[in-house]
């Protein structure tokens, strides 16, 4: 009986990550709103975190420096991690297997689970929240508008989304932890 069950379960996830899919995709219809979700997933590709190393010493003085260098341990992994998890899962993404879902940005690659943008922007303001509690006024919504571009704009699943905050947050956690 169980396993009937667990049969059943399985394409209703399915169907139902796919009606957010392109409930999320909807979004691109709104200029205005799919121009911000580009720009949040242009800047979540590097240059957000890249411009908040310099910019940590800057407004926090020599205290920052700890905590860049955990950013940059912290980016190390994430990438690592992102990378061997796309080449070993090797799934496509939701605009490639979905009619009804446009591609609204360009995709870095082929693969679709998990996000590494969303990993790096759960795992880099973890850790930037972590030292500097204030700068979560602007990472955290930051944060939030990167893993939301990505489903709307038609390269990732939620369940992409939801694996790379997962990964993000045991990188933020073992980097804060480690150190």
């Amino acid at each position: 009986m169980p396993e009937t069950r667990s049969a059943a379960v399985l394409p209703r996830l399915r169907a139902l990550e796919l009606a957010v899919c392109l409930a999320c995709a909807r979004v691109q219809r709104r200029q205005a709103l799919a121009a911000l979700l580009r720009m949040a997933s242009r800047l979540g590709d590097g240059p957000a975190w890249l411009a908040l190393a310099p910019l940590l010493p800057l407004l926090f003085g020599a205290a920052a420096l700890d905590a860049v260098a955990r950013l940059a341990l912290a980016g190390v992994a994430c990438a690592v991690t992102s990378k061997a998890l796309k080449h070993a899962i090797d799934r496509p993404r939701p605009y490639l297997t979905h009619h009804g879902i446009e591609l609204g940005v360009a995709p870095l690659d082929r693969f679709s689970f998990p996000s590494g943008h969303t990993l790096h922007a759960v795992a880099l303001t973890a850790v930037a929240v972590a030292h500097f509690p204030a700068v979560g006024w602007v990472l955290v919504p930051f944060t939030l508008l990167v893993a939301w571009s990505r489903v709307a704009l038609g390269v990732h699943y939620p369940s992409d989304v939801l694996a790379g905050a997962a990964a993000g947050g045991v990188i933020a956690w073992a980097t804060l932890a480690w150190l």
